[in-house]
């Protein structure tokens, strides 16, 4: 069995790593690179391996940093199967034509330039036609059953907490004559006892093991000090009739926020105010959610029960037409606009952020991770006054906040607490998904909890087991 490292290999975006076993090759993960737009529009081109020779694809989860780039796979020759739980397939469906829309509207400021320029325009990595295209290639994979995908290849897929539908994924190869191993890579593990979601599990037996890092370095704040600060900011805003920017990834986060603010207003702890939840996304992926209730934990499932819907609550609403998300910067707050995207480097929430930044009455609250290069990053670290905006230098008056107990990763400790409970048979582990120090910091725990060898790889870099 043989492993490369393509992507999220020393930086947290693009995950794609290749098994080659038993004749087979195929793909865990396909996903875009996100970041500076140069550097990523090169990178997502450029895929490092022949589609045609990929045997199938096994998706995580559907954030499009695991699954952005399976478009374009089927574009240029792809013809193999998609495994993932059923949850993933529906949430990737219209996070992948989200994609195709993000893409062309962004060409579209790029190749204004170039044209102008006498420069060759650009295309999209993928349009809605290599989307349908992909679609019968998804095959549904129940958790907890395992799948012959290929003689002597068997997945089994086991919850990872982190998103609707997310998963890890079982691998397990039978190279006949005694030759075989149990991979396990974690996918991206959800902080333990978050909002709505079940608890990540611990799969046993494995002697591979690929394992994230994003937040290998730090703990998250408690999960109830989310609900204080939120009434805090509800609480200002309200006072100042100003407004609280979120932007949210329309996937995972948004829904957290839901929770919670329908959490404060039930429990009587803040005012009514406006709610906006301004991305087509975001209303669809909701939707999903509550569509599969399956993947709900017991808190959620008690709210269920007693008629209560945990993703809604009076005030808020989805904004429909860019018209009408244009007129909420006319309007005065006291309001909350939730918006994507996460990384602030594109959709609506740009258009809030340009706005808003300029009133040192109204708050940002980053809840998420930034990754470096992104604008989120940029307001999060705010060491200058201004910060480029649509072309543009805007004074940064805003008040910049972050809340990091909402984030969907496990911090340091949940990610040891995974390994302690599935390390028992573990002989080598990759520490994946991370930048360079936190994935360095990963194999420095990883070699403190008792694994005989923990590597963080480099992009490309291959390994092989007899």
């Amino acid at each position: 069995m043989k492993i490369t490292f393509y992507g999220a290999a020393q930086t947290v975006t693009g995950s794609m790593h290749l098994v080659e076993a038993n004749g087979r090759r195929i793909l865990l993960d396909c996903g875009l690179y996100q970041g500076h737009r140069k550097e990523a529009f090169e990178r997502n081109r450029n895929i490092p391996v022949d589609p045609a020779t990929i045997d199938a694809v096994i998706l995580s989860h559907a954030h499009i940093d695991h699954s952005g780039n399976l478009p374009q796979l089927v574009r240029r020759g792809f013809r193999g199967r998609v495994y993932a739980r059923q949850a993933t397939i529906d949430l990737a469906e219209v996070m992948l034509r989200d994609s195709c829309w993000l893409q062309q509207r962004d060409l579209e400021y790029v190749n204004k330039k170039r044209r102008a320029q006498g420069k060759k325009l650009f295309e999209p990595l993928y349009d809605e036609e290599d989307v349908d295209a992909l679609l019968p290639l998804f095959e549904p994979v129940h958790t907890h059953r395992p799948r012959e995908i290929s003689k002597g290849l068997t997945l089994t897929f086991f919850n990872a907490g982190h998103i609707l539908g997310s998963a890890q994924t079982m691998l397990d190869v039978d190279g006949g004559s005694g030759h075989s191993h149990r991979l396990l890579f974690s996918g991206d593990l959800g902080q333990p006892n978050q909002p709505i979601l079940r608890h990540y599990e611990y799969p046993q037996g494995a002697d591979i093991v690929l394992v994230e890092s994003t937040y290998a370095d730090r703990l998250h704040p408690s999960s109830e000090d989310v609900e204080g600060r939120l009434k805090g900011y509800i609480d200002d805003i309200v006072q100042q009739r100003s407004k609280l920017i979120i932007p949210a990834f329309s996937v995972g986060r948004t829904q957290q926020i839901l929770y919670y603010l329908n959490r404060l207003l039930a429990a009587g702890r803040i005012r009514q105010v406006p709610v906006y939840i301004d991305s087509p996304l975001s209303q669809k992926a909701t939707a999903i959610y509550e569509k599969h209730t399956g993947c709900y934990n017991d808190d959620a499932m008690r709210l269920l029960n007693s008629g209560v819907n945990p993703l809604t609550f009076p005030g808020m609403q989805f904004v429909e037409t860019p018209q009408q998300s244009m007129s909420l910067n006319e309007l005065r707050g006291p309001m909350v606009i939730v918006a994507a995207s996460g990384m602030c480097e594109g959709g609506r929430v740009v258009h809030h952020l340009k706005a808003a930044v300029g009133d040192p009455r109204n708050i940002i609250l980053i809840v998420g991770f930034q990754a470096e290069g992104t604008l989120g990053r940029r307001l999060v670290e705010h060491k200058d006054d201004t910060v480029k905006m649509l072309g543009e230098e805007v004074r940064l008056e805003a008040r910049v906040h972050t809340i990091n107990a909402l984030s969907a990763h496990a911090d340091r400790k949940g990610l040891m607490d995974w390994y302690d409970g599935i390390k028992g048979k573990v002989r080598q582990a990759f520490a994946v998904h991370g930048e360079t120090d936190r994935v360095n910091t990963m194999t420095e725990l990883l070699s403190a909890h008792g694994c005989p060898r923990a590597v963080a790889p480099a992009e490309g870099q291959s390994f092989v087991f007899d």
